[in-house]
């Protein structure tokens, strides 16, 4: 089993920067994609941007050119810098790691989240 635990997050005022982290404890056979996901107050789960395991990186159209995810290859790590923060960047932010657990089945973690509150 693999724990993911996310740290970074706090509260920050619009403008300023924030760089979130999430490592893992355990292993995973082969990882696919890592990334971030984040839940504002009364919304769904949103993507924020993934990297796979050969370094392709997507990111949402609100986040474009303010956030850079970057992972560690040596480890499970995946991480999220954050600048010119805004008030609607407000939310849980969730490290997700997709990959397989073994040759015959997939696996899907989450962390329990690292709230980002942004103040204007």
């Amino acid at each position: 089993q693999v724990r993911l635990v996310e740290s970074g997050g706090g509260l920050v005022q619009a403008g300023e920067s924030l760089r979130l982290s999430c490592t893992a404890s355990g292993s995973i056979f082969r990882i696919n994609t890592m990334g971030w996901y984040r839940q504002a107050p009364g919304k769904q789960r949103e993507l924020v941007a993934t990297i796979t395991s050969s370094g392709n990186t997507n990111y949402a159209d609100s986040v474009k050119g303010r956030c850079t995810i970057s992972r560690d290859s040596a480890k499970i790590a995946v991480y999220l810098q954050m600048n010119t923060l805004k008030p609607e960047d407000t939310a849980v932010y969730y490290c997700n790691v997709q990959g397989m657990g073994s040759l015959t089945y997939g696996v899907n973690y989450w962390g329990k989240g690292t709230l980002v509150t942004v103040s204007s």
